[in-house]
């Protein structure tokens, strides 16, 4: 550090960066435009210091949108240095070949100048209804990454001369994606964001001198570096080996098998996917930014706990290796669309390999699964976009029952209340929305229920959009408890049943009932041994099927 600094110091800089991240989340989605971002919270914030080092990040967001904020940036940096970068300037990028994840998911960098120099960066990245593309929210049949939308390749632009008042960057944005008043409008939601990052960084150095807060910034690295590294020192040394897969590509009943090799000696982890399948012609591929996010997301759940905050120290302990053309780190221009699913089998993966290495915390995995549910309409020139993110049940543990119908564990996004769809969208309705009886995995303690959301289709020329998984292999469960139930989604149509494949696009008509099911996460433990008090509770909640 350049600096000592005394712990109380330390800790109340150390909080306020925190603070100061949350805050900016919870700007971002209530300013927000779209049910994605304002009531989905499909998006997250952080402060990095003047390197571009992750530092604090909003936890209550989604993790494998802030694991790779660091990526993103160097890759900014790299083509417009920091020192050139002048008061009201941003780096903005989408680009999944440069460190961003898929080309909804913007990210904005903006420096924060204090006395005439950059003391750090705020961050926000968001996910968009529509980013323009070969169909309004999902391209299930894009054969390269061009087709998925508008690609903003690492960038420099400044927010007086370039977006503020509707200025060429803004303009060139909004006249590529079709529905520009809501994607706009999260943008605008981001730069918020970023600007209560920046308020509260140099209130900071106004109090304490930006060389503290400097000094504070680097030490919070450090802090979670020891911390990895010591959790990494008390596990045994040795080869622990995970593997998963991914249904398949949307074409073909072939799974997507996905490897990884766990090395542990010492206080260093080598973490390998060598043995994951090659990448695909689909949108499944995942780029490497979002690999290493799941990857470092499932080591720093599995290793600490709330106290040590996910920054750049998770990564200096962990060395990350992936083929390229791969699955999980694919050649361009490879379509990432539906990246998620690949990402969830790699922490899936990581997470077995964990739980060999330390029994006594290992946890059954969960339903682990992005739907990317997309309905859209085009009525008098205006297109409509609703893009959902469904829940799933969580695995259990040798300590508990798994939740029951929540995001993911890289996800963290909540689900849209139905109140407020109703206020909207006109052109469908939610008529069913329950948990599904009997879905988690039978066990000593079961796995968390998903759920089952039905959709009132309620004008012709509706369209279906929609990548999912686990739709053919459950969620296994751990210690003899049992795998939890597969998705599913379908149409009723005049008395017909139309199977909807996990990855699919479907015309709709007037009056269609489109019913989507997620699946449960697996048991932990004999089902024999499951306390007869849980089972009562479970029968008297309507937990159990039949």
């Amino acid at each position: 550090m350049s600096r000592t600094l005394n712990p109380v110091d330390q800790a109340v800089i150390s909080q306020s960066l925190l603070s100061a991240a949350r805050e900016m989340g919870i700007a971002l989605y209530r300013s927000a435009y779209s049910s994605v971002v304002r009531d989905g919270k499909d998006a997250s914030t952080g402060i990095l210091d003047p390197q571009g080092n992750a530092v604090a990040q909003s936890d209550e967001l989604i993790p494998i949108l802030v694991g790779s904020l660091s990526i993103t940036f160097r890759a900014c940096a790299a083509r417009f240095p920091v020192e050139r970068l002048k008061e009201g300037d941003f780096y903005i990028c989408n680009h999944p070949y440069h460190g961003a994840h898929h080309l909804q998911d913007i990210l904005i960098f903006v420096p924060i100048f204090y006395e005439g120099r950059i003391v750090g960066f705020s961050a926000a990245v968001a996910h968009h209804l529509d980013i323009g593309g070969g169909a309004p929210g999902i391209n299930a049949a894009s054969t390269d990454f061009y087709q998925e939308g508008l690609v903003i390749p690492p960038s420099r632009y400044n927010l007086d001369e370039d977006w503020n008042n509707d200025g060429p960057l803004r303009h060139f944005i909004g006249a590529n994606i079709r529905v520009p008043e809501q994607t706009l409008g999260d943008i605008d939601s981001q730069f918020a964001a970023c600007a209560v990052g920046a308020a509260r960084v140099r209130e900071m150095c106004a109090k304490y001198s930006a060389e503290t807060v400097g000094a504070a910034m680097e030490e919070m690295i450090s802090y979670v570096e020891r911390r990895v590294r010591a959790a990494i020192a008390a596990m045994p040394d040795g080869i622990y080996v995970g593997e998963d897969a991914v249904d398949d590509d949307g074409r073909s009943d072939t799974p997507l098998p996905i490897r990884v090799t766990v090395t542990v000696r010492g206080d260093s982890m080598v973490v390998d996917f060598a043995g994951t399948c090659p990448q695909v012609p689909t949108q499944m591929n995942a780029p490497y930014a979002s690999t290493v996010s799941a990857t470092l997301a499932c080591i720093k759940a599995a290793l600490t706990g709330e106290d040590v905050p996910f920054n750049e120290g998770a990564s200096r302990a962990v060395t990350i290796e992936v083929p390229r053309g791969s699955l999980l780190n694919p050649n361009p221009p490879a379509p990432v669309r539906s990246r998620m699913e690949a990402s969830y089998r790699a922490y899936d993966a990581v997470l077995k390999a964990l739980g060999q290495a330390m029994p006594d915390r290992a946890v059954a995995c969960g339903y682990d699964t992005t739907t990317g549910f997309c309905l859209t309409h085009l009525k008098d020139g205006r297109y409509r976009v609703f893009i959902e993110l469904r829940d799933g049940g969580y695995g259990a543990s040798a300590q508990g029952d798994g939740s029951d119908a929540v995001a993911g564990p890289l996800s963290n996004c909540t689900n849209t209340p139905v109140e407020q769809i109703d206020a909207d969208f006109d052109f469908f309705r939610i008529e069913h929305y329950a948990l599904r009886p009997g879905s988690g995995g039978k066990g000593r303690f079961r796995g968390g229920l998903g759920s089952s959301r039905a959709y009132r289709i309620t004008e012709d020329g509706v369209r279906l959009a929609i990548y999912a998984d686990r739709f053919r292999f459950p969620a296994g469960g751990l210690k003899g408890g049992g795998a939890g139930a597969t998705g599913y989604c379908a149409v009723h149509r005049d008395g017909a049943v139309i199977e909807v494949r996990s990855k699919d696009d479907v015309p709709l008509r007037k009056g269609d009932l489109i019913v989507h099911a997620s699946g449960g996460g697996g048991g932990h433990g004999d089902p024999a041994a499951r306390d007869p008090a849980a089972i009562g509770a479970d029968r008297e909640q309507g937990y159990v099927a039949g």
